[in-house]
């Protein structure tokens, strides 16, 4: 009987992790001729006083000051501000490199995203077509307009997408499947076969939830800036810091490529045992 494909799942946070800020400053906010200050003050606002979710916050404040402006906000508009999101040094060529290293090692590497960003921006960027799968949040269109949010990925509900690439039920409408028991070797992508990057706190619930269960968590910062990073360590929320620059021979693609081979090993092992 041919043995199950070993699987490494690398999941992303975006914004800050992948793009050099968030990928609503890049297009949204000049099409709209706010500032991020002033926009991202807003969304702070309109969510201390209401109550609401800082996501929703934001969701209908693009929805509102576009409507203000009388600038439909459509799907295929939010689609083409992704080619103008701004990666992090390396990031063009990464995910082939990362690829081909797990090959060598006979692991086959599956890239995820789980942001709070818009999925419709990153369907819409430059690595989109690198990602196995995206949770992110999205809007409900009517008329090809925006008028409600669809889906919102805040900081706790990020934890349902480790079950979801664990198990492998990839699709968010599909419930009982991915709570339904299944037995640990039934599994897609074991915990333990799962590096978490990302830059903040609103990444910690995930970074606890894989690194408990063996994985990797490790926090991106950007040169001199690494105060939450540091502290991220500090605290043992994560097990590395690197600065977010992912070129060839970087410190992070260094120790990307140490937990692989510490992964093949285990692999290896567990295959020697059961011949």
């Amino acid at each position: 009987m041919k043995s199950k494909e070993t699987k490494i799942a690398l999941i992303y946070d975006f914004d800050h992790t992948l793009s050099t800020t968030d990928m609503q400053d890049y297009s949204f906010l000049p099409l709209i001729g706010a500032s991020a200050k002033d926009f991202w003050g807003e969304v702070n606002e309109v969510s201390r006083r209401t109550g609401m979710d800082p996501l929703l916050s934001y969701m209908l404040l693009m929805i509102r000051k576009t409507k203000e402006k009388n600038i439909p906000l459509t799907r295929k508009q939010l689609v083409s501000m992704g080619k103008n999101v701004v990666f992090f040094k390396g990031l063009d060529t990464w995910f082939n490199r990362i690829n081909n290293y797990g090959k060598k090692k006979h692991l086959k590497i599956e890239h995820f995203i789980i942001s709070s960003g818009n999925k419709e921006i990153i369907e819409g960027s430059s690595l989109y077509k690198y990602f196995k799968e995206v949770y992110a949040c999205e809007f409900y269109f009517e008329n090809s307009v925006a008028i409600w949010p669809k889906t919102i990925v805040n900081y706790t509900t990020k934890t349902q997408f480790i079950f979801r690439i664990n198990k492998g039920v990839l699709d968010i409408h599909e419930h009982e499947k991915v709570n339904a028991s299944m037995k640990d070797e039934d599994k897609d992508i074991p915990l333990s076969n799962m590096i978490y990057i990302a830059d903040g706190l609103t990444d910690v619930p995930c970074m606890k939830l894989v690194r408990m269960n063996n994985g990797f968590a490790i926090a991106v910062y950007k040169k001199s800036d690494t105060k939450v990073a540091d502290n991220l360590l500090k605290d043992k929320r994560v097990d590395y810091i690197a600065e977010a620059d992912y070129s060839q021979n970087s410190r992070i693609e260094t120790i990307v490529k140490s937990i692989i081979d510490k992964i093949a090993s285990i692999d290896q092992l567990n295959k020697l045992r059961n011949e």
